[in-house]
């Protein structure tokens, strides 16, 4: 007996010495695998809320749109974990980012925003953007001047084209969805295709570029141009008529207007869902981030031009951006046309 006894418990110290390393040398890459799967689970989960909330104006793969920052940044990927997490909880003063913290008056837990965090440190973007277009969320592209073959040829012809090649690519890309292609102004921005500007100093130009101008659409540039592409833009401008008269032809872009039908309501109903739902919530009943638009005081109080202009335009001092840079007419005239249906079945606010 004494001898089965010693050879079982020889056996099991045997195996024990051959099984404990076999483990210990097992567990790190458990531990690993299981690291790599919470990664793949916080990702994948962010990639949803991602595309309901941060797609409109970070892009469809965090490219960024217009003026707001690319969230695919190396910058940013460097940053440590806890100064993005309060970017995205708390907001950044001065700019559109909100706080999303519910606890800062946002709409996101913590979770969300730990998992997005995640994303941004540990980009899977090709995944987001096929994620982002199989929800339908993909958001309009901006719309933008094209700059011809005509054009270019016409301007290769005048001192200094280089210069204001470069300036007319600025202009196409970033100035004309506002200013219009010909210079001539919209319902959102001024005109610059004038004398007043073309007499203003050149500081003054520089400054209203790179810093913006208060209380306006006119969104900073320093950031975003370089001084040598600020300065083209402006030789562009001071030279308009000098390249008109090369023979280059502006287009000339007039607001259409659309009437209301049920084609219009149905595209509008979707572009709201895409850019506007995180903000003023499911069919425009409001969130704790921007108010209700499905109620009969503001339906009756806002006639359809000035809910036009108010997308168009933004609100100053509110987290409402202008969506005239990145919409065309007729985007924004469905969500016109969308936002007053509701009127036909908006309740009552019962007076106290």
């Amino acid at each position: 007996m004494k001898p089965l006894m010693k050879l079982t418990g020889f056996a099991a110290t045997l195996a024990m010495m051959i099984i404990l390393p076999l483990y210990f040398l097992q567990e790190p890459v458990s531990q690993a695998q299981i690291q790599q799967d919470y990664l793949d689970r916080s990702i994948e989960n962010a990639t949803d809320v991602y595309a309901e909330n941060c797609v409109v104006c970070h892009g469809a793969a965090g490219e960024g749109i217009a003026t707001i920052p690319a969230l695919d940044s190396e910058a940013l990927r460097s940053m440590p974990e806890d100064s993005l997490y309060k970017i995205i909880s708390r907001g950044v003063d001065g700019t559109q980012m909100a706080a999303w913290d519910v606890d800062e008056g946002g709409i996101l837990t913590r979770a969300h925003i730990q998992e997005l965090t995640m994303l941004i440190l540990n980009p899977a973007w090709d995944q987001v953007k096929i994620r982002v277009a199989d929800l339908g969320l993909t958001p309009p592209t901006p719309a933008k001047m094209e700059v011809s073959d005509e054009m270019v040829s016409a301007i290769s012809s005048l001192e200094g084209s280089d210069t204001l090649l470069l300036g007319l690519n600025i202009y196409a890309e970033n100035c004309a969805a506002c200013h219009a292609a010909n210079g001539g102004g919209s319902s959102i921005a001024p005109a610059l295709n004038t004398d007043e500007l073309r007499q203003t100093p050149v500081e003054d130009l520089t400054a209203i570029i790179e810093n913006g101008v208060s209380g306006t659409l006119m969104a900073a540039w320093k950031n975003i141009l370089t001084p040598d592409e600020i300065d083209a833009s402006i030789s562009f401008l001071l030279r308009w008529p000098e390249i008109e008269n090369s023979g280059v032809e502006f287009p000339e872009i007039e607001m259409p207007v659309f009437e209301s039908t049920p084609e219009m309501i149905a595209g509008g109903d979707r572009l709201f869902h895409i850019a506007c739902k995180s903000c003023h919530g499911v069919d425009a009943y409001g969130t704790p981030m921007a108010p209700s638009l499905n109620n009969p005081t503001f339906l009756s109080e806002t006639p359809d031009a000035a809910i036009y202009q108010i997308i168009a335009g933004g609100v100053s001092d509110t987290l409402m951006p202008a969506w005239g840079v990145r919409l065309s007419d007729q985007d924004i005239n469905s969500l016109v046309a969308f936002i007053r249906s509701l009127e036909n079945n908006t309740q009552p606010i019962l007076q106290p």
